[in-house]
């Protein structure tokens, strides 16, 4: 199969959906078929157009600078599309590119299969614009509805998508490597640079550092942990973003990691104690399921995927989202009791077991391959 996918984010951005998106590229081109992605280019990031690639022009969002929006052309996408000749078209986004991925399957008569990764509408509460919610999820609803597949990640999502007239959404993309974060990865020297000594836990968050990730509640709770813990608990975030200065400023006592590639993040969550996510938006909450095959408990807000996700008092313990005091409670809890971190390590590394990406990989290809084959079944029509 020829698959062409669009997406207004993918590398150097570190996403859920750069993850997905260069999963499904490396699924594809590992069995033996072709993947060609239309992606923004990045300042200083080197990536010549080839017949696998094209990077459009882009400009930075003005909301979160680091997030490139790819200006609205959509005839280098053509082209380049035309050149590759795809058997269908996954767009991951619902920007500039992704739309104009999803008007070249419709010209083209070619399947189409849309992602919906991120809930935009509760984004836009955090950035003083809630009022346009239902505004954007009309456009939602509009940008997928021609789609023959929409895929997303949790239960709950697929849900209120059906509830709004999208009858085709089906749950994919939550799929963990339980092979790359794994116990096995935890690491002693590690442990000693961020902690100091075996005595003291690690309390890690990793991320995005936007405002769609409820950030000031994990301040305000890791402010008061810290004060309550002393030398029993450091405090780990790995993530970039424009919260990291305020984290910084507001918690001097954090170490600030920054990104980290795959294998180092890997290592990063095996050698934890705990993981805590205080995001109230999340449509999977992959991190969550990436600390748990890594064999560390969660404490995440009790909303969107990590409800799904995280099995309260099993795997880890779910918090509201707007708690502060849960979450000290929570962090206080888990490092004073070793027992009770390792009993729910066990059964966080055991559920994150149910789902690894494998079965999720052959899913994917099967669902490709019924479209591109309904497609090629379709008769030809002809001129009477």
């Amino acid at each position: 199969m020829r698959i062409g996918i669009a997406t207004d984010t993918y590398l150097p951005q570190v996403n859920g959906v750069t993850t997905v998106v260069r999963r499904i590229v490396s699924l594809l081109r590992a069995r033996g078929h072709e993947a060609a992605v239309v992606a923004p280019r990045y300042p200083d990031f080197p990536t010549p157009d080839d017949e696998q690639e094209r990077r459009i022009p882009s400009i930075p969002f003005p909301l979160y600078p680091a997030i490139r929006l790819s200006l609205p052309n959509a005839r280098p996408v053509t082209q380049f599309f035309d050149a590759f000749q795809p058997d269908l078209i996954h767009v991951h986004t619902e920007g500039p590119l992704g739309l104009a991925g999803r008007g070249y399957a419709l010209r083209r008569g070619l399947p189409l299969v849309t992602s919906f990764h991120t809930n935009f509408p509760q984004y836009s509460r955090h950035y003083g614009v809630g009022v346009l919610a239902p505004a954007v999820w009309r456009w939602l609803t509009w940008f997928h509805h021609p789609a023959q597949q929409t895929l997303t990640p949790g239960d709950a999502v697929r849900a209120e998508l059906a509830r709004r007239g999208l009858a085709q959404v089906a749950v994919w993309g939550r799929g963990v490597d339980t092979h790359v974060f794994n116990p096995s990865r935890r690491d002693g020297g590690w442990r000693r640079w961020l902690a100091g000594g075996d005595d003291t836990a690690i309390v890690l968050h990793v991320g995005r550092l936007a405002p769609e990730k409820n950030l000031d509640v994990l301040i305000e709770s890791w402010r008061v942990a810290h004060q309550a813990l002393g030398q029993r608990a450091t405090f780990v975030v790995a993530g970039e973003g424009p919260v990291a200065r305020r984290i910084a400023t507001r918690l001097p006592f954090v170490r600030l990691l920054g990104f980290l590639p795959i294998q180092h993040l890997a290592t990063l969550y095996a050698s934890a104690d705990l993981c805590m996510f205080t995001s109230s938006t999340e449509t999977c909450g992959l991190v969550a399921l990436e600390a748990m095959s890594s064999g560390v408990p969660v404490i995440a807000a009790d909303a969107g995927g990590f409800q799904e996700s995280v099995v309260a008092n099993e795997t880890g313990l779910l918090v509201p989202p707007d708690d502060p005091r849960g979450f000290v409670e929570a962090i206080i809890e888990l490092v004073g009791d070793s027992r009770r971190r390792f009993l729910l390590a066990a059964a966080a590394r055991e559920r994150a077991l149910a789902y690894d990406v494998a079965q999720e990989d052959v899913e994917l290809l099967a669902r490709y391959a019924g479209l591109v084959d309904a497609t090629a079944r379709e008769p030809t029509p002809c001129a009477a």
